[in-house]
C-alpha cells in the first residue's frame, strides 16, 4: 500500500498518479487534499508520512507545488527518510543510496508523464544496503528535538 497526499497546487497531480498506479494493480492510501481548494500542505504531509512511520503503508508519495514544503513536514515524522525528486535517476538512487521510504514531487516542476516515469523508478528500486547501510543507520540516529 502506498500512501499519497498533496496539498492543493498538487491536487491534480495527485489524483493523476492514483490512476496512473491503479491502473498498474498498486492501491494507494489517500490522505488529502481532496479539492484544488487552498490548504496547508504541512497537514497532508504529515498523516502521509506518519502511516508509512507507523508501518500501515509501505511506501509514500506526497505533492506541493514545489516539493520542497511538503517534504520538509514529511521529514519531520521520526523514521521518515523523504526524497524531493525531478528526475528519475534521483528517484533510484534515493532508494539506492538512501532506502528513502516517501517520495516528494513538485507539480509546478514535472509534468504527469515525467512524475509517472520518477514514480516507476522509485517503487522499482530496491535498497543496496551494504556500506549503505551503515550511512542510513546514522541518518536515523540523528534525533530530534
Amino acid at each position: 500500500m502506498i500512501a499519497i497526499a498533496s496539498d492543493h497546487g498538487g491536487y491534480a497531480l495527485k489524483e493523476h498518479i492514483k490512476a496512473y498506479l491503479a491502473a498498474k494493480g498498486i492501491t494507494c492510501e489517500d490522505f488529502g487534499t481532496n479539492s484544488t481548494e487552498s490548504c496547508d500542505y504541512p497537514t497532508f504531509g504529515q498523516a502521509a508520512a506518519q502511516a508509512v512511520a507507523d508501518g500501515r503503508c509501505e511506501l509514500g508519495i506526497v505533492i506541493c507545488t514545489t516539493g520542497i514544503g511538503i517534504s520538509i513536514s514529511a521529514n519531520k515524522v521520526n523514521g521518515i527518510r523523504c526524497a524531493l525528486c525531478g528526475d528519475m535517476l534521483s528517484a533510484e538512487m534515493t532508494r539506492r543510496h538512501n532506502d528513502a521510504n516517501m517520495l516528494a514531487l513538485g507539480a509546478g516542476m514535472v509534468g504527469p508523464i515525467l512524475a509517472e516515469r520518477i514514480v516507476d523508478a522509485f517503487l522499482t528500486t530496491q535498497f543496496e544496503g551494504g556500506r549503505h547501510q551503515r550511512r542510513v543507520s546514522l541518518l536515523m540516529d540523528i534525533e530530534k528535538d
